[in-house]
Order: C-alpha cells, then structure tokens, then sequence
C-alpha cells in the first residue's frame, strides 16, 4: 500500500495545493489504516479492502478512544483515497463511500446572562486612556458579536458611529457590516475623543484599538485584558474570555426575539447550521428555568 500512498499524497501537493500539515494528518491515518490491516488481515493490497475492513479499523481506532470529531476526519483521509484510486484505476469502487460517519456530539457553548454581562461591563468605570479603551473593546464585543481577530483588527476608516456599523474582516477574508449598539457607540465615541489621542504615536496606523505604544492590540494582549476585567469586577475569569461575548451576543438576541438569519449575518457564519447552535442554547435556557421553577418541573 505504501507505493499508493506516496502517489497520492504527492497528488495532494502538487494538483491539490493542500498544506503540509493536512498532508502530514492524511499520510499518518493512511499509515495507521495500512499497518492495522497488515496485522488484523495479512493483507497489503488496496484491491481487496472491503467496506467491511473501513468499518472494522474505525470501530479500532474508537476503541483506541479517539473521539467522534477525530473519527470523521479519518474516515474523510480513507474516503478521499480510496476515491482517488478508484479514479485512477487502481481498484474497483471505493469502499469507504457506504460508511457513513459517526455522530458527533454537539457541545453547547457557554454563555453569560444578562445581569452577568452589564456586571462586567459597567465595572470599568475609570477615565484613564486604557480604561476607556477596554471599556469599549468589552462594549463592542458584545453589542457586536465580534471575533478576537475583527476587534483587533477593525479600523476607524471602517466605523461609523453615526450610523451605527463598522465594517470587519472576518474568517475566509469575508467582510460585513455590523451593528454597533448606542451603548458601545457612546463608549467608543469617549475612548476615540479623550483617548485615543493620547495613545497616537508617530508612527500609528489607523486601528481603532490601540496599545499603550500607539501599535496594534494583539489578540493575546485582548485576551489577558478580558481576564483582568472580569478579575476587577468580581467574577471567575477562568470561565470568562472574548468569544463567550460573542456567544452571550448570539444568545441574547436568539433570547428576545430575533430572527436567526440575521444572527447569521451578523456573525459572520457562512452555514446556517453553524448559527442553530444558539437555538439549542436558548432551548436549554428554557429547560433549565422551567426544572427550576415548575412544581412539577
């Protein structure tokens, strides 16, 4: 089998142009698949794997404890093989096409509740440069549902507060408009007016969020400046981090009514199914207080 691997993971390379790291995963599942059908068949030779021996490694490999996620992506690395095989005349059929992928556990993400986020937000209350900046960055995080990256990278000629929209580049270089509530609209206004100014050094681009040197905030530095407010304000700063905003942002509005394609589009996400997630979320919420409060709950 190795002759046949080394073919076609120089396919993935050269006609493909996937990276070298997919090509390493590719190259490990298809050794892994290959070395257990050796010790458990005898056999070497792609003409004679069944639908039988794909199903029999995974059932393997899960006894292994790889998770459901992990099992998918190994059953995709055999699928994409055996069709390329097949293709090319190699074998007859793919033989992973029939199976079909195990189930993968959908986990909620966490969220705050409301009271939980005007807690942390309304807990910077100092007017020195950096205090009205992170009060903004926590403001536009949730009244936006902004990615880590798209604070960080939002720039002042793509805001305006008068209309309420900054326009953010997001995953796959996909660029939108998002709504930007009147309570970060006031907070940002206070940082660009009494702020940032003093912030601008020399050589300061047009980020909307800058550092204490007039450079770009990073994503770490975002990070750590969510911890250390939420730490000020009293609450658990393990549990509290950027997206969980953004997850809080999605919720909410899921919560009061609003519709899930717009959520979508003000997310950023480019499948549906990524956004019903929320629904779940607010399901469980519903749950949760009628087992609470019910009598008979």
């Amino acid at each position: 089998m190795t002759p046949h691997i080394d073919a076609f993971l120089l396919y993935l390379a050269t006609e493909r142009g996937l990276s070298v790291n997919y090509q390493l995963l590719v190259r490990r599942v298809l050794e892994t698949f290959a070395s257990w059908l050796h010790r458990e068949h005898d056999s070497e030779d792609v003409a004679s794997v069944t639908t039988h021996h794909i199903s029999g490694f995974l059932g393997h490999r899960k006894g292994d404890g790889l998770i459901p996620s992990s099992l998918r992506v190994e059953l995709v690395a055999l699928k994409i093989f055996f069709r390329w095989l097949a293709a090319r005349g190699r074998r007859v059929g793919d033989p992973a096409e029939p199976v079909l992928p195990p189930r993968v556990e959908q986990s909620l993400p966490d969220t705050l509740n409301e009271p939980e986020v005007r807690q942390l937000l309304e807990s910077v209350t100092g007017q020195e440069p950096l205090d009205l900046r992170d009060r903004a960055i926590l403001e536009i995080f949730y009244a936006s549902g902004l990615r880590i990256s798209e604070v960080t990278g939002a720039r002042l000629e793509n805001l305006s507060l008068e209309e309420g929209w900054v326009r953010v580049t997001g995953k796959g270089n996909k660029t939108r408009l998002v709504p930007v509530g009147a309570a970060a609209r006031e907070a940002i206004s206070r940082y660009l007016d009494s702020a940032r100014p003093r912030l601008v050094k020399a050589k300061t681009k047009s980020f909307i969020f800058l550092n204490r040197n007039g450079g770009q905030l990073t994503t770490a530095r975002v990070w750590q400046i969510v911890k250390e407010r939420a730490t000020a304000a009293g609450m658990n700063a393990e549990r509290i981090y950027p997206h969980l905003l953004r997850h809080s942002f999605a919720t909410h509005l899921l919560g009061n009514g609003a519709d899930l394609r717009v959520i979508q589009e003000m997310l950023g996400h480019a499948d549906i199914a990524t956004t019903q997630i929320y629904t779940h979320v607010d399901q469980k919420r519903l749950k949760d207080t009628h087992r609470k409060f019910h009598p008979r709950g």
